[in-house]
């Protein structure tokens, strides 16, 4: 296959890390691999590493720099001619709808990675892509989502149910594993011991996330449990972040919570939780950190959104969101799991290896692809894959 992926960049995100590993998952099984991005440099490049995929950026320089680059877009597509673009998040499959030429006869994917998105937390651009998004379905030949609740959303916005296929995030669990001294070298960089009980949320700064409800129930828990110490990594607008500081100071949470803008080694990162939890509200699919911590061994409470039941099954504790009392008592409980059951750290990992491996996810990808340029329906591909 040749094969040109689209999306924004490739910063740090799940999305990003999903496609980077995928398109040099195809690279090295042989296939032609682009990977076009609207912004360069990208931190998740390095994942392409020596796997032969081109990285071909058209130069975006801001949000409002659109004209040229969009017009180089074009052009990319026609001088690539690949068989097949896979166009990943809202943005890009609106503008690959819109300037992928019909004549090159190239097969069209839409990556969908969100559902249940609440637009009035997001400015009108962002409304706008993701309904365009739906208005723009027919021009694809094939939907992928990353969750049966993204799945589910997108028939909701309209978009063909007989054309979206289903294919799970994949966890690289090589990468992604116990290992108790990066995870003290860790707790040390961020000032802290092996004394304290750390509940770790690794999780972009932006309203989806609902930080504010982890800041909420973090208060009643510290409370209680005086070891307690909540660390958040992830970067977002820096108003954003001024507004969660706040919050926390005036919870009097100021010396239990740390930020953590940037991790290079999340395996570390999550070996230095005692328990990871996602707090989020709204759109999530098949939120990558829930999958990563239990690949290092570490148990999730989580709100329930996206797919979060699912992956934890019974080995977590989920709860519903935008209630930080539950959040509150789902680390309660958690906590004391973790120490009347030796075997549940081993059992969470067990649950990643065996139902959402890296294998698994680049074979169906893989699978998938393959069959659409070959000719195969769109709709019998989404049965095969549902």
């Amino acid at each position: 296959m040749k094969v040109s992926f689209f999306i924004r960049d490739l910063a740090v995100g799940g999305s990003q890390r999903q496609l980077a590993v995928l398109a040099a998952a195809l690279a090295r099984r042989g296939h032609d691999v682009a990977v076009i991005v609207l912004y360069a440099d990208g931190a998740l490049e390095a994942l392409l590493g020596t796997s032969g995929v081109r990285v071909l950026s058209i130069g975006k320089s801001s949000r409002w720099h659109a004209f040229a680059p969009l017009a180089r877009l074009r052009r990319l597509f026609l001088s690539e001619r690949p068989d097949l673009v896979y166009a990943f998040l809202p943005t890009q499959t609106t503008l690959a709808a819109l300037l992928l030429p019909p004549r090159l006869k190239t097969k069209l994917v839409f990556g969908l990675r969100a559902g249940g998105v609440q637009l009035d937390q997001y400015d009108a651009l962002n409304a706008l892509t993701y309904w365009s998004e739906a208005w723009l379905s027919r021009r694809a030949d094939l939907a992928i989502a990353n969750a049966r609740a993204v799945r589910a959303d997108a028939i909701k916005r309209g978009l063909p149910a007989d054309r979206i296929a289903v294919i799970m995030n994949g966890i690289d669990a090589d990468a992604m594993r116990s290992d108790a001294d990066a995870g003290r070298a860790m707790r040390a960089a961020w000032g802290l011991s092996d004394k304290h009980f750390i509940i770790g949320c690794a999780a972009r700064l932006d309203p989806m996330k609902d930080h504010a409800n982890l800041l909420q129930a973090a208060a009643s828990f510290a409370r209680e449990n005086s070891d307690a110490r909540f660390v958040c990594v992830g970067d977002g607008p820096a108003g954003y972040r001024l507004r969660l500081t706040t919050l926390a100071e005036s919870l009097g949470l100021a010396d239990q919570v740390v930020w953590v803008r940037e991790v290079r080694d999340m395996k570390a990162a999550y070996n230095a939780f005692d328990i990871a939890t996602l707090s989020s509200a709204f759109g999530e699919g098949f939120p990558n950190m829930v999958g990563e911590a239990m690949a290092c061994g570490v148990p999730v409470a989580a709100t329930d959104v996206g797919d979060v039941r699912l992956i934890t099954g019974e080995l977590g504790e989920v709860v519903p969101p935008k209630n930080p009392d539950l959040l509150c008592a789902a680390w309660r409980r958690l906590r004391q799991r973790i120490a009347q059951d030796p075997g549940l750290r081993n059992n969470a990992r067990e649950r990643v290896v065996t139902n959402y491996s890296l294998e698994t996810m680049v074979r169906r990808a893989e699978g998938a692809l393959s069959q659409l340029i070959a000719g195969r329906p769109a709709q019998e591909i989404a049965r095969e894959y549902a």
